[in-house]
């Protein structure tokens, strides 16, 4: 009981005098604070520091987190009114939970009166719009492929898989040199996701993946079994990392890094981190997932998220804040700390980042599905990430798996 009681002492001093901040403060200025993720700091703290001095009537003050962190902070925060000025999120319905609840800005009308077609991609925007409204600031127009070694796939004299079987062919390979294929890591669920929402375009073709994803036909199919076998078979030939199921995605980069495996599914992001980690980028490229279709990749969105309570004195700082953060001296200044290019008409491809325009161009050609735990409403997606581990653990069939995420579905239909 007392730990439970420092716990929730815990959350409520992290929380609570983070949202205090905003109207002005003794000083006259106007005071926000910015929730964000961790993996930006280095980025986003140099940046504060430069805009508050050339801007002495604002005061932006940040909070840090991980992937996971800022998901269940921002919830909590939300359950007690205390959510901050602005937040980083994704599209979809992760950042259609705080539209569908009336606790994001409506930027719609903003948008229209500051001609922001003629400022961010179209893509972008509409992956964040929600039932007609723009719920969020742009930040991040995202594509995931598979980033592979070059240097391991030439050690071994493994092609760049063109199909299925080739894919297959390949993680044999790998695995029989002791490498591991296929980095991954199951806690929270999301990561796994990657691989399996390929494997189901795989199985059930475009159409049929978006159909079900839109909730027009069931989950509960052929497709979606066979997707979970292949699966299970991967996990029992040993072609992701001993105890995957409960190692955090965050750290999956490191066996590829260190040689221990040859492939993670990611996005633009990863050139970042491999400049970070003073990786050879020579020895890094992608490929897309040979599905037997249409070889499509997954996409989603990334932006900012402004409070509904926000006065226009608020609002206007968040955003001229989002404005300078994103300009192009800053991304790129710290361009390994940004997922570029951001998404505005005509951005620029990042220096040194060789693997974005490759993806950028793969997702042009070949098309894009949005990813899944966006595509999903969360009780969905909790649904398909207990039925990832479920079977990895031999705790639920392919079959259980299937019917298990149509009755989540039909669950969420009936509400």
């Amino acid at each position: 009981m007392k730990k439970h009681g420092i716990a929730i002492l815990a959350i409520l001093c992290m929380v609570l005098p983070a949202f205090a901040g905003g109207a002005k403060n003794k000083k006259g200025k106007t005071t926000v604070v910015f929730w964000t993720l961790s993996t930006r700091q280095n980025a986003v703290e140099p940046v504060i520091k430069a805009f508050n001095a050339a801007n002495p009537d604002i005061e932006v003050k940040a909070a840090f987190y991980s992937t996971d962190g800022i998901k269940d902070s921002c919830k909590v925060a939300a359950s007690s009114g205390a959510l901050p000025n602005m937040w980083f999120n994704w599209g979809g319905t992760l950042g259609g939970f705080y539209s569908d609840n009336g606790l994001t800005y409506d930027l719609t009308n903003y948008a229209k009166e500051n001609n922001w077609n003629k400022k961010f991609s179209a893509g972008a925007l509409s992956l964040c719009m929600r039932n007609g409204k723009l719920t969020g600031y742009p930040t991040s127009y995202n594509v995931l492929d598979v980033y592979y070694r070059k240097d391991i796939f030439a050690k071994y004299n493994i092609a760049v898989p063109q199909t299925f079987d080739d894919f297959e062919k390949a993680c044999a390979t790998l695995k029989a040199h002791g490498i591991i294929p296929i980095s991954t890591a199951g806690k929270y669920g999301w990561h796994v996701m990657r691989f399996i929402e390929l494997l189901i375009e795989h199985y059930a073709g475009a159409d049929a993946h978006d159909a079900m994803n839109q909730f027009k036909t069931s989950y509960n199919n052929k497709a979606v079994i066979q997707a979970f076998t292949k699966y299970k078979e991967f996990v029992d030939k040993g072609y992701f990392p001993e105890g995957f199921i409960t190692a955090d995605p965050d750290d999956t980069r490191m066996a590829v890094f260190s040689g221990k495996a040859a492939m993670d599914i990611q996005g633009p992001w990863y050139d970042g981190f491999i400049v970070q980690e003073e990786q050879d980028m020579n020895n890094y490229a992608t490929f897309a997932f040979p599905s037997g279709g249409k070889n499509r990749l997954s996409a989603f969105a990334e932006m900012t998220q402004f409070n509904a309570k926000n006065t226009p004195a608020e609002l206007n700082a968040c955003i001229r804040f989002m404005d300078f953060y994103y300009n192009d001296t800053n991304t790129e200044k710290y361009a390994e700390y940004y997922n570029l290019p951001v998404p505005h008409v005509n951005a620029k491809m990042p220096a040194g980042q060789p693997n974005v325009p490759v993806m950028i161009s793969t997702a042009d050609k070949n098309g894009t599905f949005t990813i899944t735990d966006q595509a999903f409403p969360t009780q969905v997606a909790d649904a398909l990430f207990n039925m990832e581990a479920a079977v990895a653990n031999g705790q639920a069939s392919p079959e259980q798996a299937a019917a298990n995420i149509q009755q989540a579905v039909q669950s969420y239909q009936k509400k």
